[in-house]
């Protein structure tokens, strides 16, 4: 049943979204879209090395999407690269292929949205925030790779 998915615990966490707005200056920006509900998740991102700074994040997206965004801005600063990237396989495996939720506890709340998995029209919208951070990291690393093969001037 869809109150499986939307029970209060959910609705609380789209509620109270923290980090909303844009950052002055991130190193990378990502949106991710899902054509079949149309919500949208945009997000800043700002790193040094492989640790997340900071983030911000304009989320217009469903109930789901919002507490998915609510849960990644809660602990993605002081996050890495790969524990993100990690993080992202897991929640689509959890969703797509029965997989189980992350087990680190500082990702727990995750496990809120095991039920989805249930229901294939909200995978997207479940998923957009971390397909958008994925994609800013990728953008940051793309860009100091770059940077570290260009030739020092003399």
């Amino acid at each position: 049943m869809l109150n499986d998915i939307y029970n209060k615990r959910i609705i609380e966490l789209a509620g109270n979204i923290p980090r909303l707005g844009r950052l002055p200056a991130p190193d990378a920006s990502a949106t991710a879209h899902s054509k079949l509900c149309g919500s949208t998740v945009k997000i800043d991102l700002a790193m040094d090395g492989d640790v997340v700074t900071d983030f911000a994040h304009d989320v217009k997206a469903c109930a789901l999407g919002q507490a998915s965004s609510s849960i990644m801005a809660s602990h993605v600063v002081g996050s890495t690269a790969d524990e993100l990237r990690a993080l992202r396989e897991t929640v689509r495996k959890m969703l797509k292929e029965n997989g189980a939720p992350p087990s680190d506890e500082k990702w727990a709340d995750i496990a809120l949205l095991e039920p989805v998995r249930d229901y294939k029209a909200r995978h997207a919208s479940t998923l957009l925030t971390f397909d958008a951070v994925v994609d800013a990291i990728g953008q940051i690393e793309a860009k100091s790779n770059a940077g570290a093969s260009q030739p020092t001037p003399a």
